[in-house]
């Protein structure tokens, strides 16, 4: 599944402007006096300044990040708690809920199944999950993983995840009826879920004017995006309602609403938390993030990077200048992915098996080989567009091929399979 577009700036700030819609990991109280997320990461960024593997901070300040929408730097603090502490299943559940915060639910389910190997119980991560099994279109899993998780301490996020899970299957009064004890309390993300809710089972006119209760004058940003809503595929719209993730409509303007990922907001609480942060990134930037359970090799994409430094960033140019056959690809490109894992040697048999589903289809697709700082990925293209790619995924898929649109960056290197 492949989201093209997000409009956070219009979907999540029809109730609740401050902050965009977050992953359960990240819901919650920080501190017993009840701290934003952005003092408490300030917080933990001043203790892990002394202190860079206490384990518990790296988890409070991974669920802070992921709060302030940082999915990346929220990557690299569990990536190193992971390190400190490679038996705790928390680290885990937190790379599985950054991985849906960046609509990638297939990443995220290994993460979750590893987390419960190590002794967590599903109901600790269920929130995430089902989001997870939402994005897969895989409703009804989604909904018996929120229903385990009503009684944790991120409740109310999963009461409302649950309303739209029902709502994207057709079930409107039982969306509202999850709703309704958050109603009553005034919530303000249960006013703009039970608008997605009336959005998604076809009562765009109810949408709209519950949304122009809830911000007066606001629907006519909204409107075009809620009057789509319904004719999403089931994972398109839990990525919209949840994540403010949009199929690309072809309409540029709306790229522009989208505000640009931030730090946190300075404040006087928080004062310099930016140049902390700066600091205990590069810290954090040494290890990977942990692997999914030993797959050796899966159809699926791959979890998001750790946070990146300078360091790394020279580290992989020398690698790259020292290696005259590997083929830097500078400008971004559209790819689809294949398959992708931590050894690239068995990539060259892995794209033979694949080919075997239909030679016909593979007639003059050459394979090739990304290499990133995490994982190797089995690539095919470049694509011209991004449209482009996911007609040939299209294809792909009636031959139970799967494969998943991906763009390299710069510190990618890219060779033909065969030559890594």
């Amino acid at each position: 599944m492949t989201f093209k577009l997000r409009i956070l700036g219009v979907l999540v700030a029809v109730a609740a402007p401050v902050a965009a819609v977050t992953p359960a990991a990240a819901q919650g109280s920080y501190s017993p006096y009840d701290e934003t997320a952005a003092s408490a990461l300030a917080r933990y960024v001043r203790t892990l300044a002394s202190n860079p593997k206490d384990f518990g901070t790296l988890i409070g300040a991974g669920r802070a990040a992921l709060a302030l929408g940082d999915a990346q730097a929220a990557a690299g603090f569990f990536a190193r708690a992971d390190e400190v502490s490679p038996r705790s299943p928390l680290p885990q559940a937190g790379m599985g809920a950054v991985s849906v915060a960046n609509g990638e639910p297939l990443a995220a389910l290994p993460y979750f199944a590893r987390a419960q190997q190590l002794g967590a119980s599903v109901a600790t991560f269920a929130c995430d999950r089902g989001l997870a099994f939402d994005l897969l279109g895989r409703q009804a899993e989604a909904q018996a993983d929120y229903r385990a998780a009503l009684d944790g301490h991120d409740s109310e996020e999963t009461r409302r995840r649950l309303a739209l899970s029902l709502a994207i299957s057709g079930d409107k009064a039982g969306a509202l009826a999850a709703l309704a004890p958050l109603l009553a309390k005034n919530d303000a993300g249960a006013a703009r879920s039970r608008a997605f809710v009336l959005a998604l089972t076809g009562d765009s006119p109810g949408a709209m004017a519950a949304i122009d209760g809830a911000m007066p004058g606001s629907w006519s940003r909204v409107s075009p995006f809620l009057a789509r809503l319904p004719a999403l595929k089931p994972g398109e719209k839990a990525a919209a309602v949840n994540l403010g993730i949009f199929p690309e409509a072809g309409d540029t303007a709306l790229a522009a609403i989208a505000p640009p990922p931030t730090r946190p907001v300075v404040t006087a609480s928080n004062v310099g938390v930016t140049d902390r942060l700066a600091g205990v990134e590069a810290l954090l930037a040494a290890p990977p993030p942990p692997a999914p359970p030993p797959a050796q090799m899966a159809y699926a994409a791959p979890p998001p990077p750790s946070v990146a430094t300078a360091t790394a960033a020279t580290a992989t140019t020398a690698t790259a200048a020292a290696s005259p056959p590997l083929t830097r690809v500078q400008a971004k490109k559209v790819w689809l992915q294949l398959a992708s894992g931590l050894n690239a040697e068995a990539l060259p048999s892995q794209f033979n098996r694949i080919k075997s589903r239909n030679r016909d289809l593979f007639d003059g697709i050459s394979g090739f080989v990304a290499k990133g700082s995490d994982r190797a990925r089995l690539v095919i293209g470049p694509f011209r567009s991004a449209s482009d790619a996911e007609t040939f995924a299209e294809d792909l898929h009636s031959v139970d091929v799967t494969a998943f649109r991906w763009s390299n960056s710069e510190s990618d290197t890219i060779v033909p399979l065969g030559t890594e």
